[in-house]
């Protein structure tokens, strides 16, 4: 994979239940890696077939792949850091014969706070 297309850094995250100092437990998401991603949108009519259902409410989903070099240490109940804003991982895909890179499929989950 040629490093020039890595040009976006990203931030994955895990929840975690962290205790606070009252002897508290809550859940908290922790900086896992910061990596180099290029980052992809869907086309057009990908977007347009790419649907999703809110309180009986058809709509669309913002979909973003982020290409990172092959880790496997990277699960769906992560997400990723990028812009102000966090995605959600929904799907992961390796590359099996070459071990280049990881895509991480994930949905728009809004701006981090």
């Amino acid at each position: 994979m040629q490093a020039g297309n890595l040009n976006r850094k990203i931030t994955i995250q895990k929840l975690t239940q962290v205790q606070l100092p009252s002897g508290q437990v809550k859940d908290e998401w922790v900086e896992v890696a910061k990596v180099w991603a290029w980052v992809k949108t869907q086309s057009g009519m990908a977007v347009a077939r790419q649907t999703g259902v809110s309180d009986g409410v058809a709509q669309s989903l913002n979909s973003y792949s982020f290409r990172i070099r092959h880790r496997t240490d990277v699960t769906d109940d992560m997400r990723i850091v990028y812009g102000g804003m966090h995605f959600d991982i929904k799907q992961i895909r390796h590359d099996l014969a070459g071990h280049e890179w990881t895509d991480l499929v994930t949905e728009e989950g809004g701006i981090d706070g």
